[in-house]
């Protein structure tokens, strides 16, 4: 692995042959096949560049990139280094997702008319005491807007099979003061991120992401001319899924992950197992469903439209 603060401490606990202090220095000094880059969104660019240079395949964390531009280099990118390239949106791998994809697709809703996907959290409050970190810093890709409503963008799209024709939205920064250990500092990120997308054929999308109430909730609503099938909880991994028309509302049940026995590792490993699974089979040239860098330039883009980055 590579990083250049924490690399040789966790290769030291988790018994590591190699510990890097950076994408560059790591792809010189070991053989290997495939490149995750999590480092954060201001590094991925040149960390995605190095490793397509090199031949790797790559997952990328969200969000892709600062900006657009950058985005469309590192696709470009990939399709001349010919590997097998996917981005890390593994709540598309959630089996309550999975499961209103399926209603979507087989028509059990309708035509689709408005999606409602809202994640409410209390950890951006304003008492709420958080290390400053380039998290808070907008230049260097930190907010809600990459770290949140990426995700929905991209679940939004994947959901509907759409790209959106238009999008409208805003940032907003209601805690601009915060405080941590070291006394108080500034946040110049969205603790509020919020988009409007008209894919352009009689379909909406209403998408939130607010980190500074006092609830934790997560919904993912799709609305059609003959049901409406709801994702909702806590949190953007702890659903449950129900169907709605005119006369009843129904609980469905879920085939479960097939790595659910790794969730108490964290609840983010089962999906993100799927998609390294999906990676492999993008490698061996077989149908695949990994997020691609194409699916990331089509996000890239909406979260320019509300201010983030350009």
């Amino acid at each position: 692995m590579a990083s250049p603060s924490s690399a040789a401490a966790i290769a030291r606990e988790a018994d590591l042959p190699y510990a890097f202090i950076s994408c560059e220095e790591m792809l010189a000094g070991c053989s290997l096949d495939v490149v995750t880059i999590a480092s954060p969104p201001f590094a991925h660019a040149g960390d995605v560049l190095a490793a397509l240079a090199a031949g790797k395949h790559v997952v990328c964390e969200k969000p892709f990139a600062l900006g657009t531009a950058d985005a469309q280099a590192m696709l470009e990118a990939a399709k001349s280094a010919g590997t097998a390239c996917g981005v890390a949106h593994e709540f598309r791998f959630l089996p309550q997702i999975q499961a209103l994809k399926e209603l979507a697709a087989h028509g059990h809703l309708g035509e689709l008319r408005n999606l409602e996907i809202t994640l409410l959290r209390s950890t951006l409050r304003r008492n709420e005491r958080r290390s400053r970190s380039w998290w808070f810093d907008a230049q260097r890709g930190g907010g809600l807007a990459g770290a949140v409503l990426s995700h929905m963008i991209d679940q939004a799209g994947w959901l509907t099979d759409y790209a959106p024709a238009a999008t409208w939205g805003l940032r907003r920064t209601a805690n601009a003061q915060r405080e941590d250990d070291r006394g108080r500092f500034e946040s110049t990120v969205d603790d509020g991120a919020f988009a409007l997308l008209d894919y352009g054929n009689g379909c909406v999308a209403r998408l939130t992401a607010d980190g500074t109430t006092a609830v934790e909730s997560y919904t993912c609503a799709l609305h059609g001319e003959k049901r409406t099938a709801v994702a909702s909880g806590p949190g953007m991994t702890e659903l449950t899924l129900y169907t709605v028309d005119s006369d009843e509302t129904d609980e469905l049940t879920c085939k479960p992950s097939p790595y659910n026995e790794y969730e108490s590792l964290g609840p983010n490993v089962p999906p993100l197992m799927e998609i390294y699974d999906e990676l492999v089979k993008k490698i061996e040239g077989k149908p695949n469903a990994l997020p691609s860098f194409e699916d990331a330039l089509i996000t890239q883009k909406a979260l320019a439209a509300i201010g983030y980055g350009s």
